[in-house]
């Protein structure tokens, strides 16, 4: 809900200001996963989280259990078995995750190296956002920023050439080959 900072120009001895509500401890947290298939349109899955809590209260992220269930969603959407490429965030390897994924065949997990945004489809999902809808704007309440988010993410649903932009930004491609082995049918990440 707080604006970014930045720079800007002014007249001289007239310093620009934007006028805010001010601060919230509310957050809203979004989790997704760029889909990709060999030979079919790309998918991108999300599962947005509005956090209402009070400073020092509460979790104010996604817990490994709220990843699972995106997860388990993905595969239910795309009818597939999984293969999962993640960064290495903390909550990716919690303990219940990697207990999860050992007990179903469908779901195999890779990880990208310790710091390699670079290397994350999402990321540009990420700057996708910042750069269109959510540059240069004040959002007035939570409804017009969860509103704002929710369109833009429809948006980027229905564009699957902007999905595959992200992955070309990787520098990566998607494992033609892998279509024929038990578990990778669908190759996400996230």
């Amino acid at each position: 809900m707080t604006p970014p900072r930045a720079r800007t120009w002014g007249r001289r001895g007239d310093t620009p200001v934007v006028r805010v509500r001010g601060r919230s401890w509310r957050r809203y947290s979004i989790a997704a996963l760029c889909c990709y298939r060999p030979g079919e349109p790309s998918r991108l899955i999300y599962r947005p989280h509005r956090h209402r809590k009070h400073r020092g209260k509460g979790r104010n992220s996604f817990a490994w259990t709220d990843y699972r269930d995106l997860i388990v969603r993905a595969h239910l959407q795309l009818k597939a078995p999984i293969v999962l490429i993640w960064d290495s965030l903390n909550t990716h390897r919690a303990a219940g995750m990697r207990q999860y994924a050992a007990e179903h065949d469908w779901l195999t997990i890779i990880h990208l190296p310790p710091y390699a945004p670079d290397l994350n489809p999402v990321e540009g999902i990420w700057s996708l956002l910042r750069r269109g809808p959510l540059a240069n704007v004040a959002f007035t309440d939570d409804d017009h920023l969860e509103r704002t988010l929710r369109r833009s993410l429809r948006h980027i649903q229905h564009r699957p050439d902007l999905i595959d932009g992200c992955l070309t930004g990787t520098g990566l491609s998607t494992p033609v080959g892998l279509h024929h082995s038990r578990w990778s049918e669908a190759v996400l990440r996230a």
